[in-house]
């Protein structure tokens, strides 16, 4: 189909998101004022799992075509 042709475009695009993503959560230092929710550590350790399980879910999709055969 028309989306099956431009596939390796949003895995790009996807890789590109996820990695800008990466870098914001794991390189970059947070600028917090004091009492705001971002200056809790809890906030920075809950958007670090969501990012975690995001790309595992994103990794999950992107190999699909590769296990699907074994679904059926």
């Amino acid at each position: 189909g028309f989306f099956t042709a431009l596939r390796p475009v949003f895995i790009g695009l996807a890789l590109v998101f996820l990695g800008f993503a990466a870098y914001r959560l794991f390189f970059v230092p947070k600028v917090c004022a004091p009492g705001t929710a971002c200056a809790d550590p809890r906030t920075l350790r809950n958007q670090r799992l969501v990012f975690i399980g995001v790309v595992i879910v994103v990794a999950a999709l992107v190999a699909f075509p590769w296990y699907v055969a074994y679904l059926v």
